[in-house]
């Protein structure tokens, strides 16, 4: 039974890995685009 959950496991990481390895690396280029724009917080004057 464990056998069958290991190979399922490795099934779907690999799935994973054929996913960002055929998007040509523009996925993972793009991942952090939102981390430039970090909000800054302020505390209240009054």
């Amino acid at each position: 039974m464990k056998e069958k959950f290991r190979q399922a496991l490795e099934n779907k990481k690999n799935q994973h890995h054929g996913s960002v390895e055929a998007a040509n690396g523009a996925k993972i280029s793009a991942q952090h685009g939102a981390a430039q724009h970090k909000r800054e917080f302020r505390r209240k004057s009054g």
